[in-house]
């Protein structure tokens, strides 16, 4: 798989323009790396950073999609529940509750200067992520 494809599964179904906004990238130039032109180094890494993508991925299509920090450890997350409202979690409320920790750690890591959330972004990251769960 090329880059632009690689871009392309990143982008999913935000608008280029929107993607473009998210990742401070020029529409132009994202346009250009979507036609096949190949980014910097800098500009992949400025890419996979601010769309909370593994770089190597992102570059090669080694590895995971997502940075590891991201992942949550759901067994860890369960006990906590449990431990903090003494009672036992049922699996839609597992369910929910990682929804919730992913997403709150996507807008927590793309929070803009201004206070920006990224409301849209997350609805797209937190579908490509449930997409791709086994």
């Amino acid at each position: 798989m090329s880059f632009a494809l690689r871009l392309k599964s990143l982008i999913g179904e935000e608008s280029v323009s929107g993607f473009a906004r998210r990742v401070d990238i020029n529409e132009a130039l994202l346009r250009k790396y979507l036609k096949g032109s190949e980014p910097s180094l800098n500009k992949a890494n400025q890419i996979a950073m601010k769309a909370n993508c593994s770089l190597e991925w992102l570059a090669t299509g080694c590895g995971y999609l997502y940075r590891q920090a991201e992942i949550v450890d759901k067994p860890a997350l369960n006990a906590a529940y449990e431990h903090v409202s003494n009672k036992k979690i049922d699996e839609t409320a597992a369910e929910n509750l990682l929804k919730i920790v992913t997403g709150y750690q996507y807008l927590r890591t793309h929070k803009k200067d201004d206070g920006y959330l990224d409301i849209s972004g997350m609805a797209t990251f937190l579908a490509v992520a449930q997409k791709e769960e086994p």
